[in-house]
């Protein structure tokens, strides 16, 4: 992983003069994934927040060569720019070596772009689709989306008399792309810098399709102020609500763990977008959230370790 330093002595890939909102993390995020790179990098980007903020007719704040796609084609026009570097190497027409990567939301990405998503990854294309995961359509109108937590109020799912919040749970994402047999999936947090960058460097040199879905904190749609962006993200973290974990070639590795496990209550409090649960008559939908929370960490420990205890029989079978 490169230092600091060395990170910030790198050319931007995403330069500044973009029109996210105040707090938003994923200018942050494409820039930490692409500068994990060690090689120059091809970008293909959905339709979404990461697209409308960063070209906006007739300015760009991309640094790399860039390609804007359909809201539901990400997947299938990296895996179109990876055969054709392969095509132009065969024919002697080139001979530089880049990475490809894949940015889209998680409506692009869980949602409308889940059938390209699954072809690519089915083919085997060696690209890095990175899932930027804000919880719903922010760049449309706050719409729910498959990777909405339950009961979150968005504009298709208000929260009233009628329903509190979304009724149904997030799609497992990690679980559907890990389905598919790819070398490397990641799920990771701007809060923890470090472990970001190590699993971002991980998915570049992976041997095939990567991963990653980053957990992007909203604060136009998730409700809070935007200097609490990355509190609210740490909070995602050390509540197991957003848990740092890895799939490598089969294998789980929870890459952080905490300490002192937080209530979810913690994380939802802070939110504009889950105010509702809060009313007497709402409060054991919090029991209901972190039931299900504890179960599902649960269940991550138990594959890690599971998965674990294989490759130390395997490493045990295996002549020395």
């Amino acid at each position: 992983m490169p230092s600091v330093k060395e990170l910030a002595q790198k050319p931007l890939p995403l330069v500044s003069g973009h029109r996210a909102c105040a707090g938003c993390p994923e200018p942050i995020a494409a820039r930490w994934v692409m500068a994990s790179s060690d090689k120059p990098v091809v970008a293909c980007v959905a339709t979404g927040c990461l697209e409308v903020t960063t070209t906006i007719f007739p300015y760009t704040s991309w640094n790399v060569p860039y390609i804007h796609v359909a809201f539901e084609n990400a997947a299938a026009v990296a895996s179109g720019v990876e055969a054709a570097l392969k095509a132009l190497k065969r024919r002697g027409r080139y001979d530089g070596d880049v990475n490809v990567v894949a940015f889209a939301g998680d409506g692009g990405t869980y949602d409308i772009g889940l059938q390209a998503l699954s072809g690519a990854l089915e083919r085997g294309h060696k690209f890095v689709f990175v899932c930027l995961d804000n919880q719903a359509y922010m760049n449309t109108g706050i719409q729910r989306s498959g990777a909405t937590p339950r009961y979150a109020h968005t504009t298709t799912s208000p929260a009233g008399d009628v329903l509190a919040g979304k009724p149904q749970g997030r799609k497992n994402i990690m679980e559907i792309v890990a389905a598919h047999g790819i070398p490397y999936a990641a799920q990771a947090s701007p809060s923890h810098w470090k472990d970001f960058l190590l699993k971002a460097e991980k998915a570049f040199k992976a041997d095939g399709p990567a991963f990653l879905n980053v957990l992007i904190a909203c604060n136009l749609g998730w409700g809070f102020e935007p200097i609490e962006t990355l509190e609210i993200s740490r909070l995602a973290v050390e509540t197991c609500f957003w848990p740092l974990y890895e799939i490598e070639n089969g294998v789980y590795r929870i890459t952080y763990k905490p300490r002192h496990k937080l209530p979810v209550e913690e994380f939802l409090k802070r939110q504009r977008r889950f105010a509702h649960l809060f009313r007497p008559e709402n409060r054991h939908l919090i029991e209901a959230i972190q039931a299900e929370i504890d179960a599902q960490w649960e269940e991550l420990l138990r594959k890690e370790a599971m998965t674990a205890k294989k490759e130390e029989a395997k490493a045990a079978a295996s002549p020395s």
